[in-house]
């Protein structure tokens, strides 16, 4: 489980969090939702450590990503808006090299980079250097190195960005498993009928606030809308604190 209570992150002048509070539940998808500038790629980043909370507290399981950041970050996947993948090395190095870092036994490394391999059906690429990769290959590259370890907290940038359909279903199955599993798993999209489809949770945020957190159809019945695009729409020009 990852906890947020009272988070907030500034640059300058620029308030990107506001006192933000919401919790993401082991065994759920939940979706993280907002315009560009809204603050959840800043949320995101201040979830891995990536960024320093000015105020607040974050807790993934029982540690504190400001006071315990390795064994935060060992029980924690990340998908990040750039994928950053080590272009000299083929897909399946890059994933064995993440699989390492994590501390894995080799015989497990290469036995998961192998199932994540067939599971996203990389095999075409799995030996191919990642210099000069689709923006697709370089997602699942990405995706299946984020997830090699077997975290608990998953935590996925747009990870159908660039996807064709067959892809697209294959890594909507493979987080509805992760769910099924007990973990827990965060992502943001901006494809209304893909979050309907995939997430048991929302928390949307609008200039830096929580502005609604509660599933597809608890937010729904509060927002007064019978379509999630109109529902998004109208919380994203809030500014304040509605929890739903």
């Amino acid at each position: 489980m990852i906890n947020i209570d009272n988070v907030s992150k500034t640059f300058g002048k620029v308030a990107a969090l506001n006192q933000v509070s919401c919790r993401f539940r082991d065994g759920e998808i939940t979706g993280l939702l907002g315009l560009n500038g809204a603050g959840k790629t800043t949320l995101m980043r201040c979830i891995y450590g990536l960024l320093p909370v000015d105020d607040g507290r974050i807790t993934l399981n029982d540690y504190d990503i400001s006071s315990q950041p390795t064994e935060a970050r060992k029980v924690t996947g990340v998908l990040p808006d750039d994928t950053g993948l080590y272009k000299r090395l083929t897909a399946r190095e890059n994933i064995l090299y993440f699989a390492r870092l994590q501390g894995l036994p080799e015989t497990e490394c290469q036995h998961q980079a192998d199932r994540l391999i067939n599971v996203l059906g990389m095999q075409e690429i799995a030996h191919r250097r990642a210099d000069g990769f689709s923006l697709g290959e370089r997602m699942k590259t990405a995706l299946a190195r984020a997830i090699v370890h077997q975290p608990q907290h998953i935590l996925l940038d747009e990870p159908t960005n660039g996807l064709d359909v067959i892809t697209t279903r294959a890594v909507r199955k493979l987080l509805l498993d992760l769910r099924d599993e007990g973990r827990c798993v965060v992502f943001s999209s901006h494809l209304m009928h893909e979050v309907e489809k995939l997430c048991d949770n929302l928390v949307v945020i609008a200039n830096g606030h929580l502005v609604a957190q509660g599933s597809v159809q608890q937010i729904l019945e509060n927002t007064g809308f019978n379509n999630l695009e109109d529902a998004f729409i109208s919380l994203s020009q809030r500014e304040g604190h509605a929890h739903v």
